[in-house]
């Protein structure tokens, strides 16, 4: 991702980015609900709140008093999940092994449904399995696409070359193997996030790892365990969304904004609140009408930004043909060099699959609560549909950027240097697209943008989780989300970032366990949904209604 202001005080990266550079050294309520809202009284707090926050002195002063206050407790709690043990000379942070040995189990227990349901999730996608009376809000590709606008952000643009200036070209090996063994785990929560999703009386559906963590232990005869992690789940996605899913992507998204309209020079330099206030009204426009609203706008914006990047770095790649021998030879050979780099080997290994798993979020159960408001009447439906987001989040995209930089700018120098990925990138498109800077930049924000809307949908789906589903609850919590969103661009919170980012890893830890526990469910699921699919018992209606068609 181009920026042209990297030492900006804005320019703010979360924990688990400060992590990698650290290794070396439309409305879906009944029109009644929706006229029960009070109209513009929470969009009217949100501008009053916007205009003492915008005061210089006012919001310094909130900055350190905030930071002091919050910094010791997000020490506590980043020391705890980024917990790193030393392992023939690397640091192995322990939350990645937690996700990583998931994806490894799930690969294996599904006997790599991740490379035979390719086919059979290409068919859900295309909609020959689905009927509009099935129960749900969104479709198969809505869906789908939702969850990837919660993946797919900056840090494939930019952490990618973090991981590659650190430890080499071998660590887009690595990346790209968690890749491929982090879809096994997200089929596994998205089938039971659907299967144990709750439809609510208005015909809405709530979905994800605190209704499948309670209802799921449950049935497993661990009640007493299901509810405690159920809100446990729902309390830290809340307050993580406020961090990784918000604060961060207004953030970034100001910080090109300002490389698009003229850098340091330009009007927008020093008016953050003015483009908070923007980028708050947007997000709040889409997020009031609800999921349909969101995936409406992501369903549109996800493959326009995903196509115009993979288009964009294909054309770089290709216009380098050149290299593209080099970069995959030293992919191949320097993943399994024992000298590698930075770490050896077993350092290379541990950059990538760190990156994979920030990237792709499987095992963190954030993306069921998308892909359980899907039409469907068969949970492992959408559960091959999930497959298919770690692909395109790390497999594709991220590899695509990790190539970029190798057919390009990559010299071997460059290797523990610590250069900033935002920096290299640039660099990297700039040297075969003079032009790129500001494409790149419009696509960031684009990134960020959508990671808001469907952040803000994991958010809510925690609040009213703990409060109860009601109107006003929803609007309550979609105004401090969009007033979290504004405040993101003006001031600096790095405590409380920190704080929410190391929250949204804790929530790996109840989540996977509860996938291991539910493990035997999600597997009689499977090969009853494969039997009867084989059987005609589900039967694809696209073939059905291409054979009824007259001759």
């Amino acid at each position: 991702m181009p920026s042209g202001n990297g030492d900006k005080k804005i320019n703010k990266r979360p924990l688990l980015y400060r992590e990698l550079s650290n290794y070396c050294s439309l409305s879906d309520r009944p029109s009644d609900a929706c006229n029960s809202i009070p109209k513009y009284s929470g969009f009217s707090l949100l501008f009053v709140l916007l205009s003492l926050a915008s005061q210089p002195v006012s919001a310094a002063g909130i900055d350190a008093t905030i930071n002091a206050a919050m910094q010791p407790v997000a020490d506590a709690l980043s020391g705890f999940i980024f917990y790193e043990v030393g392992v023939f000379g690397a640091q192995l942070p322990l939350i990645v092994l937690w996700l990583i040995g998931a994806s490894v189990f799930f690969t294996f227990y599904f006997r790599f449904l991740s490379l035979r349901g390719f086919k059979h999730a290409f068919e859900l996608l295309r909609g020959d399995y689905s009927k509009p009376e099935h129960t749900g809000e969104l479709s198969h590709f809505q869906a789908l696409a939702t969850a990837v606008a919660g993946t797919v952000g900056i840090g494939n643009i930019s952490s990618v070359a973090i991981i590659i200036s650190l430890a080499g070209p071998g660590a887009t090996f690595w990346l790209m193997l968690a890749g491929f063994l982090g879809m096994s785990t997200k089929f596994a929560e998205c089938v039971v996030g659907v299967k144990y999703r709750k439809l609510n009386p208005d015909g809405s559906i709530s979905g994800g790892p605190m209704y499948y963590l309670e209802q799921g232990l449950k049935e497993r005869n661990l009640a007493w365990l299901g509810k405690p992690v159920g809100y446990f789940y729902a309390l830290a996605i809340v307050i993580g969304c406020m961090g990784i899913g918000n604060m961060f992507q207004s953030n970034q998204a100001f910080e090109q904004f300002v490389v698009v309209t003229g850098g340091e020079a330009g009007f927008f330099a020093d008016k953050g609140w003015l483009f908070g206030a923007m980028l708050a009204g947007l997000v709040a426009v889409v997020i009031i009408g609800g999921i349909k609203s969101i995936a409406s706008v992501t369903s549109r914006l996800v493959p326009f930004m995903a196509v115009t990047y993979i288009l964009g770095s294909l054309t770089v790649i290709l216009l380098n043909a050149d290299r593209i021998p080099w970069a995959i030879s030293a992919i191949a050979t320097e993943a399994f060099n024992p000298t590698a780099m930075t770490g050896g080997m077993l350092g290379v290994m541990i950059m990538g699959f760190q990156r994979a798993v920030f990237s792709n979020e499987a095992g963190l159960g954030s993306a069921a609560i998308a892909h359980s408001a899907v039409k469907t009447h068969e949970p492992v439906t959408e559960g091959f549909v999930a497959l298919m987001e770690p692909f395109i989040d790390t497999v594709v995209i991220c590899t695509l950027t990790a190539l970029v930089i190798l057919t390009t700018v990559y010299e071997p120098e460059l290797a523990g240097a610590g250069m900033q990925g935002i920096e290299l990138t640039s660099r990297a498109f700039a040297s075969t697209l003079s032009w790129s800077t500001v494409p790149l930049s419009i696509i960031a924000i684009l990134f960020a943008f959508s990671t808001l809307l469907s952040w803000s949908y994991y958010g809510l789906k925690g609040w009213t989780y703990i409060l109860g589903e009601s109107t006003r609850v929803e609007l309550v919590f979609k105004t401090i989300f969009c007033l979290f969103a504004a405040l993101g661009c003006m001031i600096q919170l790095d405590a409380v970032l920190d704080f929410s980012d190391a929250l949204v890893f804790v929530i790996a830890l109840p989540n996977i366990l509860g996938l291991y526990i539910l493990a035997p469910i999600i597997k009689r699921e499977l090969v009853s949904y494969q039997q009867r699919v084989r059987s005609g018992a589900i039967p694809n209606y696209r073939k059905s209604h291409h054979l009824d068609k007259p001759r």
